[in-house]
């Protein structure tokens, strides 16, 4: 639907997962394993180069049909892979998405998660034109309830059995952001 974009605000650049960086992106998700494996279906042992490069390819190819945009969060600097933050489950009649995000341990701390979700947020209503992202955040998940609360978004509630990882089910809380967040007008 849309071309490759890359989004910056020169701190962090947002960007489509390229193919032949699945060792970097592996490395940074072994890395972070501990902190994902709760709250993420696909971050656990499994988790191999080969799983990366599927990723990567599968990705790609949602971008081009306009299922999915999954970025790469890298440093604006060296390049070098911080997480990844993404548009999914996007609603082709109600203009509404998921927005989810993470960011390789070593680099916690520093407001890359909130940084790269303003950044796709805005991505998400003025070239998607979606009217409303949705950040669902399984309870118990602390770090990234802190992101959503810093960057904005509204707390609608909590939603009984809502998210699903592995074997096991979490309440979750639902926070949103809508255009008028960054002064934009919602358009279809």
């Amino acid at each position: 639907m849309f071309p490759f974009i890359t989004l910056t605000d020169n701190t962090i650049t947002l960007r489509a997962f390229e193919f032949g960086e699945e060792n970097e992106l592996y490395q940074a998700v072994q890395e972070s394993l501990l902190e994902l494996e709760p709250w993420m279906s696909w971050a656990n042992e499994q988790y191999t180069s080969e799983v990366a490069a599927n990723f990567i390819t599968i990705t790609r190819a949602q971008w081009s049909n306009g299922g999915m945009y999954a970025f790469a969060i890298s440093d604006a600097k060296t390049g070098k892979i911080l997480g990844g933050c993404s548009l999914s489950h996007i609603h082709p009649i109600y203009h509404f998405c998921n927005l989810g995000y993470w960011v390789r341990t070593s680099r916690h701390g520093e407001g890359i998660a909130g940084r790269a979700t303003k950044l796709i947020a805005q991505f998400a209503f003025e070239k998607v034109k979606l009217i409303r992202t949705e950040i669902v955040i399984a309870v118990g998940n602390e770090p990234s309830k802190r992101v959503a609360e810093k960057v904005g978004a509204h707390y609608e509630g909590l939603l009984l059995n809502r998210m699903v990882v592995g074997k096991d089910f979490y309440n979750a809380d639902m926070y949103s952001l809508i255009p008028s967040d960054f002064g934009l007008v919602a358009k279809l």
